[in-house]
């Protein structure tokens, strides 16, 4: 299994930095959009929904993307609006996990809930990934945000490893602990620090890119969090097959799905 995940890795990774600093801002936009509406046709079996209100699901997300990738020049304008808006609903989202029980009823309101929140999470994606694409160094600044949130990760499984005590979310993720994140945050803070100098966001107070990491870095978590209290809730390991060794698009970028709008809002905010 780990063989096949390393493999994995060396692929999926040349090519996700292939598409990102080789492709021009349509050919990203229309490759986000493959990759998350590919998450959004996971998302259904994860909501529980049946096949009529499944394909809904997707029509609707591929007519929410195509829309805004259309007209990309008058959406990408009105950044603060889409970025503060799926932030907060992103906010209601995670009360969810609070509310989280065994034995959840996965009847009509779970249903609806996992299709409005599938609707969120992959549409405030996309906005995020396609508007920081298209900033000064958008490339770059999109390099920081997967290298913050797989520092997140890295740190935050040696940490819990060594020294992890206090659980953080014992009745989703027993696994992992307080203690792995602030290690997560401190080797994401390291990586910010030096692939920041790569981005507008260079001169930027080291204060301000401590919160910004501390923010992305546990949207992210709550992102891995969210899907997995889907995931225990219909009973499935893992949400899809497509990269082997490492599930489908949401178990590998489930961190990426709130963590790239918390990354951009506040990108907004220190470019504004």
């Amino acid at each position: 299994m780990l063989k096949t995940r390393i493999l994995t890795a060396l692929i999926l990774g040349p090519a996700i930095l292939a598409v990102l600093f080789f492709a021009p801002d349509w050919l990203f936009r229309l490759a986000a959009a493959a990759l998350l509406l590919t998450g959004c046709w996971e998302f259904r079996r994860l909501a529980n929904l049946g096949a009529i209100s499944g394909a809904l699901l997707f029509v609707l997300q591929a007519a929410l993307i195509g829309l805004m990738h259309y007209y990309w020049g008058v959406f990408s304008q009105q950044a603060a609006v889409f970025l503060l808006g799926a932030c907060m609903a992103w906010l209601l989202m995670y009360l969810r996990l609070y509310t989280y029980r065994d034995n959840l009823d996965t009847g009509t309101g779970y249903q609806l809930r996992g299709f409005a929140s599938a609707l969120v999470a992959i549409s405030g994606c996309w906005y995020a990934l396609s508007w920081l694409r298209d900033q000064p160094e958008g490339q770059y600044l999109i390099l920081l945000l997967l290298f913050i949130i797989w520092a997140a990760d890295v740190g935050a499984y040696f940490a819990g490893q060594w020294f992890g005590r206090t659980r953080l979310a014992p009745k989703i993720s027993p696994k992992k602990t307080w203690e792995g994140v602030i290690g997560g945050i401190l080797l994401a803070t390291l990586i910010t620090l030096i692939l920041s100098r790569l981005t507008p966001l260079a001169a930027s107070p080291v204060l301000q890119l401590l919160l910004l990491t501390v923010v992305t870095v546990m949207s992210s978590i709550g992102g891995d969090l969210f899907i997995s209290i889907h995931k225990r809730s219909v009973k499935l390991k893992d949400a899809g097959r497509i990269f082997p060794g490492h599930g489908g698009v949401l178990d590998r970028f489930d961190s990426l799905l709130p963590g790239s709008v918390f990354f951009a809002l506040a990108v907004w905010k220190l470019s504004s």
